[in-house]
């Protein structure tokens, strides 16, 4: 279930809550988090949090361990290490590809998507959720349904860890819009290497960010 859709149900308010909450537990060691315990820092009633666990749940932040709870995963430097690596690699080739076939459709579409973007530099998750849009929307339009699973694989957990990043920053998110911004510039210009570069550069700032994270 998409998280770009408006929040305003209690479903939506106590998933933005835990959402922001995981992302701010210990990378090193896993959490169990409970109903009721979510229930009461949130404020709300059991019902909203089950579903919002169960949301989480398939998102893959989290696993739902019968009779004891929602148990968050911790996450180790080498595997954000290995997705960063693995990133890297689809998304290269698809901007690669995409320099010498993007129609306006497609620019139009990242167009609005760094627009919303802007939006919500002061809200994390939904930011978060904008920026895996960006990227997902690179990857689907090239073309290849294979990379594109594969990369739906990587992105789930590497999220907890971009959230993290961006709400223990106070420029991460405009950085983050900058190279946004860059890499359709590079598409635009229909420079193979030129997009190649724009996204090189953006994924390394955002492994630097990720190690400054691990000390949050």
């Amino acid at each position: 279930m998409s998280s770009l859709r408006p929040a305003g149900s209690a479903q939506d308010v106590t998933y933005r809550f835990l959402k922001k909450r995981i992302a701010e537990l210990p990378r090193d060691g896993g959490t169990f988090l409970t109903e009721s315990e979510v229930a009461e820092a949130a404020g709300t009633s059991r019902t909203p949090v089950r579903e919002a666990l169960l949301r989480l749940e398939a998102e893959g932040f989290l696993e739902i361990v019968p009779k004891k709870g929602a148990f968050v995963p911790p996450i180790s430097d080498a595997e954000v290490r290995s997705v960063m690596e693995a990133r890297e690699l689809v998304e290269d080739w698809c901007v690669r590809k995409l320099a010498s076939h993007a129609d306006a459709a497609f620019f139009a579409e990242l167009d609005d998507l760094l627009a919303k973007q802007r939006e919500l530099v002061a809200d994390p998750v939904q930011f978060i959720e904008y920026d895996r849009a960006f990227h997902r929307a690179m990857v689907r339009r090239a073309g290849n349904p294979v990379l594109g699973e594969f990369y739906e694989s990587l992105r789930d957990r590497q999220v907890r860890m971009g959230l993290r990043a961006v709400a223990g920053s106070e420029t991460r998110a405009e950085r983050v819009l900058a190279e946004h911004a860059a890499i359709v510039a590079a598409l635009r210009s229909g420079s193979t290497e030129e997009a190649g570069d724009a996204v090189a550069t953006h994924l390394s700032s955002t492994m630097a960010a990720l190690r400054v994270g691990e000390r949050l």
